[in-house]
């Protein structure tokens, strides 16, 4: 697929957990910068909008592909470690939690459909391996992003997703 492990996730209703590890060979302090600051984040993921950088802080995220707003409140926060946000609409949340090593470890909780799971699998995997190419300093140029890379790992999840056929003796 890509040097992005792929993620998982698990189902509850219609409640997703999605989970991805992934090792970073940078600085634990360089791969917090990129996921819990304003001057991080637009480099791979979305406008920060708004970030207070405590827990119960406000957090407002643009995606600039789509220029959807998800505001809500910073829920974890333990400085250079972990940063959670749960937002609207949906009560999504999103949590990056950092190991020494550096591992990502992250966790994204939503309501949808399992086309929904898929589109998101695809999302996050597509958005992490912009974070590692911002991590080595090649940030997303927003101006020239298309979602092809996007669709192709959506086929890929979709197709380890499906079904086994019935085993006929």
């Amino acid at each position: 697929m890509s040097e992005i492990p792929r993620g998982r996730s698990e189902t509850h209703d219609d409640r997703h957990h999605l989970r991805f590890v992934i090792e970073l060979p940078h600085p634990m302090v360089t791969v917090w910068a990129a996921v819990a600051t304003p001057e991080g984040l637009p480099q791979w993921l979305c406008a920060a909008d708004l970030l207070e950088p405590r827990l119960g802080g406000r957090v407002a995220l643009r995606w600039f592909t789509s220029d959807t707003v998800l505001s809500g409140q910073v829920t974890a926060w333990d400085m250079e470690n972990v940063a959670e946000y749960t937002v609207d609409p949906g009560h999504r949340r999103i949590r990056f939690h950092l190991e020494p090593a550096t591992v990502l470890r992250f966790t994204y909780e939503f309501r949808g459909t399992r086309e929904d799971r898929l589109d998101m699998l695809a999302a996050w995997h597509e958005r992490f391996e912009r974070l590692a190419r911002a991590l080595d300093g090649h940030p997303t140029d927003w101006l020239d992003w298309t979602g092809d890379r996007r669709d192709e790992l959506r086929e890929l999840y979709e197709r380890e997703d499906a079904p086994w056929p019935k085993w006929v003796p």
